[in-house]
């Protein structure tokens, strides 16, 4: 027994004298504690992260990006001022998954149009609004040539300053942006509406002039002359809407399917207040992308007018245009609290959380249901609940041209719908005919979509 203790104490002794552990003597124990202390002076100090630690904003980009509408210059030109993850890597045409842009912004708003982006914030900073991407109607406003500053970009490859007309630059937020096929708009606090780009139908809200040249144009229209305060404003392929603070609508632009809701198939170039249906409703949000158009009232009620080839009117009418607003009887879908439409197809959201789609094409019920009428509800179980999460709910929509996306909130972005070049994000150029969950790193807080690709903003996980 005193044998084995013996050779126990030995063996520790050996253990505690190996490399690194010094001699057992005066000048070895000083010497261990010494460098032991240099040892812990050079380690990493790691810190946990507390409660109010401010969680980071963040751009996510995917889809078709030769335009440049993605905002990233290395996918387009090869050394054209790579980032330093993008390195050296060869120009791309699809970006397939969620790519951070890097921007010292703080960005509250974005908008995809037909191979543009736009983002903006809401800080009283002087530039507020930030274009890229396809430009040769000015719709991203006249953007400098560094090679030629007397001539304008037709493709901005990335995030550049739109130039504002503002009176008051330093005071006036703008509080959103939306983007069509060729014309912007630009939501201010307190200096109206600002419109750019192609107004060959009165979509910019002011006169058209026959032939004229929108490409390098310096030309920023401001609306004033509304009922009230605008608050919302969407654009649609050729026409725009905008929202009062009245629960009123105006339309202006090309109405040849009835999508300014005017009752007449003609151009408007002035915002005109929309009647039929909406007559004495108020309204609370509206929604285009396409040449349908759709608005949801204060009472969870359904109003649609415009294009209905595909079904997106069929419940009131057999015609395939409408040209005065309807009130849509989806009695069955509870109170609607959000609604978006795109080129076919129409989504809402209604106040249990719950989404429902109708329309033509891929409308996320899987391939069988390529049609409908009627609203047609998504099982939730698609978004994720469970009874793991028997509280999930979906809190917001948005349409591209031919795809849709909802965010839960669990802080969770799916999308279904025709893969146009990527543009759903999920890694494959394969159409997706049920919701499918995107992967990023950070929580979507919201998502524009476009015709080939998407904008997210999200904010850090921690």
């Amino acid at each position: 027994m005193a044998l084995a203790v013996a050779l126990a104490r030995l063996g520790r002794l050996r253990r505690l004298s190996g490399p690194g552990r010094g001699h057992w003597t005066a000048a070895g124990r000083s010497r261990s504690r010494r460098e032991a202390a240099e040892a812990d002076a050079a380690a990493p100090v790691v810190q946990y992260v507390g409660e109010r630690t401010a969680r980071v904003d963040r751009v996510f980009v995917w889809g078709f990006s030769f335009s440049g509408a993605l905002g990233v210059p290395s996918f387009v030109v090869p050394g054209s001022r790579p980032s330093p993850r993008a390195g050296s890597r060869p120009r791309r045409r699809i970006q397939p998954v969620p790519y951070r842009l890097e921007l010292e912004q703080k960005i509250s708003s974005a908008a995809c149009g037909y191979g543009f982006t736009l983002l903006s914030s809401r800080t009283k900073d002087v530039t507020k609004v930030w274009g890229m991407g396809l430009n040769k109607d000015s719709q991203l406003g006249f953007q400098r040539s560094r090679k030629d500053k007397a001539r304008s970009y037709e493709y901005v490859l990335e995030p550049s300053p739109v130039p504002l007309p503002l009176d008051r630059p330093q005071e006036t937020r703008v509080l959103q942006v939306a983007c069509g096929r060729a014309h912007s708009l630009v939501l201010t606090d307190q200096e109206g509406v600002l419109s750019m780009g192609n107004n060959s139908y009165g979509q910019c809200g002011r006169k058209v002039v026959e032939d004229e040249v929108y490409s390098e144009s310096h030309t920023v229209h401001r609306m004033r002359d509304f009922d009230g305060r605008v608050v919302q404003v969407a654009c649609g392929q050729d026409h725009s809407l905008f929202l009062t603070d009245r629960g009123e609508v105006f339309s202006c632009g090309w109405g040849a399917d009835g999508q300014t809701g005017l009752g007449h198939y003609n151009i408007t170039s002035v915002p005109t207040k929309l009647a039929g249906d909406l007559a004495g409703v108020s309204i609370v949000q509206v929604a285009t992308y396409g040449d349908c158009c759709l608005a949801v009232s204060a009472d969870g009620g359904l109003f649609g007018w415009g294009n209905s080839e595909y079904l997106q009117l069929a419940s009131v009418t057999d015609s395939t245009q409408v040209n005065v607003p309807r009130n849509l009887p989806f009695s069955a879908v509870g109170q609607v609290k959000q609604a978006a439409c795109g080129g076919t197809g129409c989504v809402l959201l209604n106040d249990e959380g719950q989404v429902f789609v109708w329309g033509y094409g891929i409308l996320g019920k899987g391939p069988k249901l390529v049609e409908s009428a009627l609203p047609e509800m998504i099982p939730p179980t698609l978004f994720g609940l469970s009874q793991f999460s028997p509280d999930l709910q979906v809190t917001r929509i948005r349409c591209g041209l031919s795809h849709f996306a909802a965010i839960t909130n669990k802080g969770e972005l799916f999308v279904w719908g025709k893969n146009i070049r990527g543009c759903l994000g999920i890694g494959r150029l394969e159409d997706q005919y049920f919701p499918w969950r995107v992967t990023m790193p950070g929580q979507p807080m919201d998502v524009a979509c476009g015709v080939d690709h998407m904008v997210t903003l999200a904010k850090s996980f921690i």
